[in-house]
């Protein structure tokens, strides 16, 4: 079984090859995509990755992850991609769980941080339940923490649903087309580290914002 890990990285030279590392410790390979990043980003990912690709402008998460997926259909035979953050607050020791369900033929699988957010920012935690509650009633199925990025896709989920959102709406896309177009979606629960000091570059109120909208769009598409 062939299995790649997609990270997309922007601005993460700090931390990124102690990530990179802890994941090479599992049978996979790694292809990282420096999303524009002005610091080392692109270096310290050619040191340990596989395959690393460079946007020359910063062009967003969803715009990346497209690029990255686009090049593996294209030019490589695998059977799943995990995808997964790289500034640290997914943990490589749980990507074992993922191979697992890898190994039971699941198509689609979402790490759920919301059994025990720990260190996560109030606001936060409250972004995330509405959006999960939204997103699970939008896609008919139920799912705790549709904003998490740990994710175990399969190929024919990839080759089956067409994803256009360039931000962090992204998370929301898959999960509701692939859920449309009939997949399973499963969740397991996953460790996630936020330190104190840690600032995301997620927006609450504007990213939910620009998430209804988003849906909103894809509900008046199907009319």
């Amino acid at each position: 079984m062939k299995i790649w890990m997609v990270i997309p990285a922007y601005n993460e030279a700090q931390l990124l090859e102690k990530v990179l590392l802890e994941v090479k410790k599992n049978p996979v390979k790694i292809l990282v995509i420096d999303d524009g990043s002005s610091d080392a980003t692109y270096l310290v990912a050619g040191k340990v990755a596989d395959i690393v690709i460079k946007n020359e402008e910063n062009r967003g998460k969803g715009m990346s992850l497209r690029k990255a997926i686009d090049y593996l259909l294209e030019k490589e035979n695998f059977d799943y991609i995990v995808t997964m953050d790289a500034d640290g607050q997914h943990l490589a020791s749980d990507i074992e769980n993922f191979l697992k369900e890898a190994e039971s033929k699941e198509n689609f699988v979402v790490g759920n941080r919301m059994d025990n957010p720990l260190h996560m920012p109030k606001v936060r935690v409250l972004t995330n339940k509405f959006m999960s509650w939204f997103i699970s009633r939008v896609a008919k199925q139920k799912i705790p923490d549709t904003q998490c990025g740990f994710r175990l896709i399969s190929r024919n989920v990839l080759k089956t649903v067409q994803f256009k959102t360039k931000k962090f709406e992204v998370e929301s896309e898959i999960l509701i087309k692939a859920a449309r177009a009939g997949f399973v979606i499963k969740s397991i629960p996953i460790q996630s580290i936020y330190s104190k000091n840690q600032k995301s570059r997620i927006h609450p109120f504007v990213d939910t914002i620009r998430f209804i909208r988003f849906i909103l769009s894809l509900d008046n598409k199907k009319k």
